[in-house]
């Protein structure tokens, strides 16, 4: 592994969702150039709304991380972050940085300009590109044989998913990578998948074939942070290990050097099942597994309890990242 002491080391995060912004908030606060690529097939919420009325790549994950880089005010992310009421009728559950994204993208023409142009003004320290530069819908192939489209629909009947795969929501072109992606991974010292949904938030990005090609090719550490629980209708039953063996079977390479595993335990009755439906129980650990797919584990205390909810403790998570990409002795 290279070691890098005069200038800074160029990670690349890959991912969606809730759990993309924790890393990036640890990040944003050491020494690191970074690079956010953003999936763009998320159908649900406000996403949802926006992508079919405005026809706007869905912006919710991209929202979250123009948050999680910025230096602004609290005040100013606070009303970035607004959610509308339920009751606030055409406005019920938008928040305000959806439809200032939906305005610019409507604006400059381009959901990647409009990220731009925000990442300018918010003060984002890194870069963040949207995987593609158009809306993708995400389809999955389960073991039945039976199908299912949209990112929100996957889950719904709980099946065992064979594999997922991408299109371009409005023609049949194949999807591509936005400007700036390929370079950003070709050049990566550090690549971090997650962590996210691995079917709904990691694997889109990698779907894209220029993104899968490049991540299974790349010079840098490939680094894997493993989900603390399994998903309801993607993961069931799944050990770390059953994460990779997906991964690598969806890009056919054995391509993830370093699986970071949370080994912590969740206490019992702890997550409030009215917040946080779609978790179940924790993933188990399959270290003989992992060490077979040729991944160097890195199992601690990764966990962070509040509000109900299990998270990675971002901090801890970092400061891990960090001695890899440094090539520190642990």
């Amino acid at each position: 592994m290279k070691t890098y002491r005069i200038r800074k080391p160029k990670i690349v995060v890959i991912g969606g969702g809730t759990g993309l912004p924790v890393i990036l908030k640890g990040l944003r606060n050491e020494s690191a150039e970074i690079t956010a690529i953003v999936t763009v097939a998320d159908d649900g919420g406000s996403s949802g709304s926006l992508r079919e009325s405005v026809k706007v790549s869905p912006p919710g994950d991209l929202r979250n991380v123009l948050a999680a880089l910025s230096d602004m005010p609290k005040l100013y992310e606070d009303l970035f972050q607004y959610r509308f009421n339920k009751e606030d009728e055409f406005l019920a559950n938008h928040s305000v940085g959806n439809l200032i994204i939906a305005a610019l993208a409507e604006m400059r023409g381009s959901t990647y300009e409009a990220i731009q142009l925000l990442s300018r003004i918010m003060h984002v320290d890194g870069h963040v590109y949207p995987a593609s530069e158009s809306s993708l819908v995400l389809h999955a192939v389960f073991e039945d044989g039976s199908k299912a489209s949209g990112e929100s629909k996957i889950a719904i009947d709980r099946k065992t998913i064979d594999y997922v795969y991408v299109t371009n929501s409005d023609n049949d072109e194949q999807p591509r990578a936005a400007r700036k992606v390929i370079t950003a991974i070709e050049e990566a010292d550090m690549i971090v998948l997650g962590p996210g949904s691995l079917y709904t938030s990691i694997l889109p990005n990698l779907m894209i074939e220029e993104i899968g090609k490049a991540v299974a090719n790349s010079q840098g550490e490939v680094v894997y942070i493993c989900n603390i629980m399994t998903q309801k209708g993607e993961t069931e039953h799944f050990t770390d290990a059953n994460h990779i063996q997906v991964l690598n079977k969806h890009l056919n390479s054995d391509f993830v050097n370093t699986v970071l595993v949370n080994t912590e335990k969740v206490p019992e009755g702890y997550m409030d099942p009215d917040i946080y439906d779609e978790y179940l129980v924790q993933v188990k650990h399959d270290f003989q597994g992992l060490r077979d797919a040729g991944c160097r584990v890195i199992s601690a205390d990764f966990l962070e309890l509040r509000d109900g909810g299990v998270f990675h403790d971002g901090d801890k998570v970092v400061d891990e990242l960090f001695r890899l990409v440094f090539g520190a002795k642990y």
